[in-house]
């Protein structure tokens, strides 16, 4: 019984992955099961086997390092690693999180002339003049995630216009790249609320002084000065929903267009 092998899940690469929680043993048991397995994987051709690792089980991880497991990504509650069992060819499994996504939200009031500016409270380098935002969380889509973040930031409810751009960095934090995007808001409401824990400004600041101020960066300037050439044409990438024609799921379509002011 103790060297029965895992059973795992399929996949269409010919792979398998394997999930700790499912089938769960003992370290002496995963041992003699795990050079079972292997044997039978590899006369069975397969190419890539995953392991999915719970903290329960963490045991079973440094005797999968010594069979040449290598991991590949963890969350919370998992560990994922993985054994490219192929010999003649090279290894095609992809990279993971290796690009972080954020959004901030240029918010500006029309008969004001007025953008909504923030000052984090805890930064490594002097304080600045920003627009709010921050980063997109699993599973949340651009506009719901930036309505979100000015939202808590500032007590501003708005409604999403369309992205104006992005800026693209590598090595950034946990060494990924990352991807930040900048769209253009209109106030539902004006009243500020910021949030105390991490702002430690708040305000609404005419776009003419922003692109003069002395604390607002270069780059903010660019996209404040991008904004008012929005204004000239008002054309920019909004998103339709739709149905993807594969797995009858929800798909969001970026594409230039004009915008819709209703």
């Amino acid at each position: 019984m103790a060297s029965k092998c895992f059973n795992g899940h399929h996949d269409h690469y010919n792979g398998l992955t394997i999930d700790s929680n499912e089938e769960s043993c003992t370290p002496e048991v995963f041992a003699s099961r795990l050079t079972a397995s292997l044997q039978q994987w590899i006369e069975n051709k397969k190419r890539t086997i995953w392991f999915r690792v719970h903290l329960p089980q963490s045991e079973w991880i440094p005797l999968l390092v010594k069979e040449g497991f290598k991991f590949h990504h963890a969350k919370q509650e998992y560990v994922m690693l993985y054994r490219w069992l192929v010999t003649d060819e090279e290894s095609n499994i992809p990279h993971y999180a290796h690009t972080n996504l954020g959004i901030g939200g240029f918010v500006y009031n029309e008969e004001t002339e007025e953008i909504l500016v923030i000052k984090e409270k805890y930064t490594n380098h002097a304080r600045i003049w920003k627009l709010p935002g921050g980063y997109v969380e699993p599973g949340e889509n651009l506009a719901d995630a930036v309505k979100r973040e000015v939202l808590e930031e500032t007590g501003v409810q708005t409604t999403f216009k369309c992205i104006l751009g992005f800026r693209h960095v590598h090595g950034y934090s946990f060494g990924c790249s990352d991807i930040y995007m900048v769209a253009y808001l209109s106030p539902v409401n004006c009243n500020i609320k910021k949030c105390e824990r991490e702002i430690s400004e708040c305000r609404w600041m005419k776009i003419n002084d922003y692109l003069e101020h002395s604390e607002v960066s270069e780059n903010n300037k660019q996209i404040a000065k991008k904004i008012l050439e929005f204004f000239k044409h008002r054309m920019g990438i909004v998103v339709n929903q739709e149905i993807h024609f594969a797995t009858n799921k929800p798909i969001f379509v970026y594409s230039i267009s004009k915008i819709n002011d209703a």
